[in-house]
């Protein structure tokens, strides 16, 4: 009298979950894909080709902000000119931003 009948769920369809409650998830995977997958790869193939193109003389920002100019660029490390008489080695792949010609004129 109190307590109601319990009725048996109806069988699950042997051909597994259908195409429509899977759709949202392949519809989130599409959009993430587009939104941060995408955009981070073409970050990464512009920065790539740009620490290839890195020439001795160029005006770069390498990582934590250090602005100097190239004088000797290898393999792995670039030196980098940051005051009159002052240099540093960096890896390649730490410069940032290629800055235009004549940006840093108090190096000279």
């Amino acid at each position: 009298m109190l307590i109601s009948n319990a009725w048996a769920q109806s069988a699950a369809l042997p051909g597994g979950p259908d195409l429509m409650s899977m759709l949202p998830i392949i519809i989130m995977f599409v959009l993430l894909y587009f939104v941060m997958i995408r955009p981070q790869m073409k970050r990464a193939k512009e920065h790539k080709s740009m620490v290839e193109a890195l020439q001795k003389g160029d005006e770069v920002i390498a990582a934590g902000g250090l602005v100097g100019k190239i004088t000797k660029i290898s393999d792995v490390y670039v030196t980098l000119q940051v005051a009159n008489g002052v240099e540093i080695q960096a890896q390649r792949p730490s410069v940032q931003v290629l800055l235009p010609k004549g940006t840093i004129k108090s190096i000279d």
